[in-house]
């Protein structure tokens, strides 16, 4: 079963897991600019999440923040449930256009130090999340809409500490492929953004020092860090009209860093 495509006269929503903050937040606030809707998801700083639906708001759209843990693949239903029901409450729609798998949380420690907790709950967020919660709202996505996966430049180059996050990124970029190909009969188009360091609070801040940002910096030919609103702004052209033939692909967002 698959939801109809709405009509054009109706501004698109998108859905935006961890839109509480950092890129998240960014590509809420971008896409509201542009005319989206946006229903957004926090995992425990709803104080926050309520900060960027009022933002959304200021900005002449509409939004909505709804708690998922990611990491919880059992209450993907009943999420799922509370996003139909938000749908017909706010918007008296079926159907949302837009899905972003923003979500996530850092874990980088070396293979030797690895704990069998870290890596289940590195899979869980990072790749069984996003797998089930994209099957539980695919009849909720309209035909002719777009999901957005989240990636790293991790999956390209290597560091000590990241193995686990960086396989399971990895794996993401082959379920793109693959959702791509098997939703292409209801003209859904599937891509994976994968930034590089990025100046946000994720994994505890880490990119926040001072030291790290210039030795990335010194590897990235644009010569600094990432912010949120250079993630987002892939993002929101993912989900562009211009970009309705980009499909599978993936689009690394790290300013050329280790070319």
């Amino acid at each position: 079963m698959s939801a109809q495509p709405v009509p054009h006269a109706v501004p698109p929503i998108a859905l935006i897991t961890g839109g509480s903050r950092g890129i998240g937040r960014a590509t809420a606030l971008l896409l509201a600019e542009r005319g989206v809707d946006v229903i957004l998801t926090y995992l425990s700083a709803e104080r926050e999440a309520q900060a960027v639906v009022g933002e959304v708001e200021a900005r002449g759209r509409r939004a909505v923040a709804l708690q998922l843990d990611v990491g919880r693949s059992g209450s993907f239903e009943a999420f799922a449930a509370a996003v139909r029901g938000e749908l017909r409450r706010t918007w008296d729609r079926e159907a949302f256009d837009f899905l972003v798998h923003n979500a996530g949380i850092g874990g980088y420690t070396p293979i030797s130090q690895t704990t069998e907790a870290l890596f289940d709950e590195l899979v869980a967020v990072h790749f069984k999340g996003p797998f089930f919660l994209t099957q539980k709202l695919l009849p909720l996505l309209a035909d002719g809409g777009r999901i957005v996966n989240m990636s790293t430049g991790l999956a390209r180059f290597v560091s000590p500490g990241f193995s686990v996050y960086g396989a399971v990124k990895g794996a993401i970029e082959v379920l793109t492929r693959a959702l791509a190909v098997e939703l292409g009969p209801r003209r859904i188009a599937v891509n994976v953004v994968a930034p590089g360091g990025i100046a946000t609070d994720f994994g505890g801040g880490v990119m926040r020092d001072p030291e790290l940002q210039k030795a990335v910096a010194a590897e990235t030919p644009l010569g600094r860090l990432g912010e949120p609103e250079d993630v987002a702004g892939a993002v929101a052209m993912l989900l562009a009209p211009e970009s309705r033939w980009i499909n599978g692909q993936r689009i690394e967002v790290t300013g050329g860093y280790r070319l």
